[in-house]
């Protein structure tokens, strides 16, 4: 038995990193000597988690940027592979990226490693014959959904359901009159937050149709604000060069803040992924739109398995906020949508309602939660000293 516990840990992205962090934290708390290596982010590597591989060569997740650099990304696992099979932790835990972590986990397990997948790959969505990789990869798979849990059961891979990180760090009340102060926005009138995605190609597909939307709404209800935040430089560019081609159309850009401009915010327009969850957490009604590449969509459609696409609709069973994807995205359409929300009062306090009820049941304390299923492991397995 070694005299410390040693995990090796994989994130591959800025979120995982954000993950990573938290779960290093809980488990230190536990088990103070607690040695972390893999591939982390800035905030895994100032917890003391050892890089073997940089994190930011891992995280262009795009098809075409996969390819191009697919020799380089199998080179990696393989080392890493190598590192954790020569020199075994106690367990292993993958955050996400899931094309990356289930080879890395298939090898580790195979050699004897127990091993962790923390955020559950859409095999849920699409996909699935995922799941017999899952299977044969994992020893546990942590989710951050309450309907994940069920369908892994379902299919008899052992998980824990930990909630989800977003719903800690979020109050139940954001107050808007504080967000829009701290974003130098005026106390009063109405204000639509504009969210088209964080990457470029996503820009791409909604930054013309979402500045569209916005001015149908301006030309049927005067003086209504829009606000609009930005991940990246390249992204608001994006953004700027569709609202020069609608001239007359206000928006105040911002830099990050998306949590603020959406808490300032009366409706929020976005694009579907996370920024949804977030919104849905800040209680604001939202009105989620999608595009994709023709082709990709049709391929997609194909290997689908749900109908709803919205974290809030998926959480809740039922269509609680209009989705609008590929050809009924249109500026009419999500116009209308917007205004509909602004105009019915009594039907926003029912969504917030509902969206409070759903970030209870996501505000589990995730990182403890995961911090305890992952030292349950080691346990069970008998390695590793954990107290």
């Amino acid at each position: 038995m070694n005299a410390k516990l040693r995990i090796g840990i994989v994130a591959g992205e800025v979120s995982g990193d954000l993950i990573g962090e938290g779960l290093i934290d809980a488990i230190r708390k536990r088990v103070p000597g607690a040695e972390f290596e893999g591939i982390a982010g800035p905030r895994m590597a100032a917890r003391g988690c050892k890089a073997l591989y940089p994190m930011e060569r891992l995280s262009v997740m795009g098809l075409v940027e996969v390819l191009g650099r697919y020799r380089e990304l199998r080179a990696a696992r393989a080392r890493i592979a190598e590192h954790f099979i020569a020199d075994p932790p106690d367990v292993f835990v993958g955050i996400d990226a899931p094309d990356f972590n289930l080879g890395l986990e298939t090898r580790l397990r195979a050699a004897g490693v127990p091993t962790v997948h923390y955020v559950s790959p859409t095999v849920w969505a699409w996909r699935r014959g995922r799941l017999s990789t899952i299977a044969r990869a994992v020893d546990l798979m942590l989710t951050l959904f309450p309907f994940e849990e069920d369908f892994y059961r379902e299919h008899h891979v052992a998980v824990r359901y930990v909630g989800h990180h977003l719903a800690d760090a979020i109050p139940e009340h954001s107050d808007a009159r504080a967000a829009r102060a701290a974003l130098g926005l005026p106390e009063e009138g109405e204000l639509v937050a504009l969210l088209p995605g964080s990457r470029e190609s996503e820009l791409g597909r909604l930054a013309d149709l979402f500045v569209e939307a916005a001015h149908w709404c301006a030309e049927r209800r005067p003086g209504l604000r829009f606000a609009a935040p930005f991940a990246s430089a390249a992204t608001r560019a994006r953004f700027e060069a569709a609202l020069a081609r609608r001239p007359g159309l206000k928006c105040h850009l911002f830099d990050g803040r998306s949590r603020e401009v959406m808490a300032a915010a009366d409706a929020v327009l976005l694009a579907s992924g996370t920024a949804a969850l977030e919104a849905m957490l800040l209680k604001r009604p939202m009105v989620v739109a999608y595009r994709l590449a023709p082709l990709s969509y049709w391929l997609i459609r194909r290997m689908m398995y749900i109908d709803r696409y919205s974290l809030p609709n998926l959480l809740a069973g039922e269509t609680l906020v209009p989705e609008l994807v590929q050809d009924a995205a249109t500026p009419p359409a999500l116009g209308a949508a917007v205004l509909d929300l602004l105009a019915s009062p009594d039907r926003v306090r029912q969504l917030q309602a509902r969206f409070t009820a759903l970030h209870r049941t996501l505000r589990r304390d995730a990182n403890e939660r995961a911090a305890e299923a992952v030292l349950e492991l080691v346990a069970a397995r008998g390695a590793g000293r954990v107290a």
